[in-house]
C-alpha cells in the first residue's frame, strides 16, 4: 500500500513540474512576439497576464532576416480581449529558473486578433550580462566627498 502511494506521490509530482496538467484544452488563438533574447524560454511554456495562465508557448523560431526570435503563443479563446498596445516579457518563475512570457495588458479600445504581431517586447534578463555590466562600472559608487575628481587647473593663491 505504501508503494503504490509512493508512486502515486512521484506521479503527482512529475505532472505538476513539468506542466502536463497545465496545458490548456479547447479553442485557441495565436498571437506573436519577437525578442532578441528568449533565454531558456521552450515550448510548452506558459503564458501568463497578472500571474493567471491564459495559453502557452506553440514554437519558437530564429528569423534569419532579423535575427531575433519569433515566439507563436497560442491564447485561449476566452481570452480575447487584450488590447492591442499590450507588452510580452520573459520572466522567470520559481526555484528552478523556469521561464515564462508575460503579457502587461495596454489600455487600446482595439483587440488581438488571431496572427497579430505584439509590436512592444522585453526580452529575457541574462544574468551573464548583469554581471559583465556590474564588472565593468567598477561596482557601486561611493558619494563620499573625498572621491571628488581631481581638478586639472593649477592653484591658485588668492592674489591677482
Amino acid at each position: 500500500m505504501f508503494i503504490l502511494l509512493g508512486f502515486a506521490a512521484l506521479a503527482y509530482l512529475a505532472t505538476q513540474t513539468t506542466s502536463v496538467a497545465n496545458i490548456h484544452r479547447g479553442d485557441s488563438y495565436t498571437l506573436k512576439a519577437r525578442f532578441n533574447n528568449i533565454g531558456q524560454l521552450k515550448a510548452r511554456a506558459p503564458v501568463k497576464i497578472a500571474g493567471v495562465r491564459i495559453g502557452d508557448v506553440q514554437s519558437i523560431a530564429l528569423e534569419p532576416q532579423r535575427m531575433d526570435a519569433l515566439v507563436v503563443m497560442s491564447i485561449d479563446n476566452q481570452y480575447n480581449d487584450i488590447p492591442d498596445d499590450s507588452s510580452a516579457a520573459i520572466f522567470t518563475s520559481g526555484l528552478l529558473g523556469d521561464q515564462y512570457v508575460g503579457i502587461e495588458p495596454g489600455g487600446s479600445p482595439t483587440f488581438l486578433k488571431n496572427g497579430d504581431e505584439m509590436v512592444l517586447t522585453q526580452s529575457a534578463m541574462s544574468i551573464e550580462n548583469l554581471i559583465g555590466k556590474f564588472l565593468v562600472n567598477g561596482g557601486p559608487k561611493s558619494s563620499s566627498p573625498d572621491s571628488a575628481p581631481a581638478s586639472s587647473a593649477p592653484p591658485t593663491s588668492g592674489k591677482p
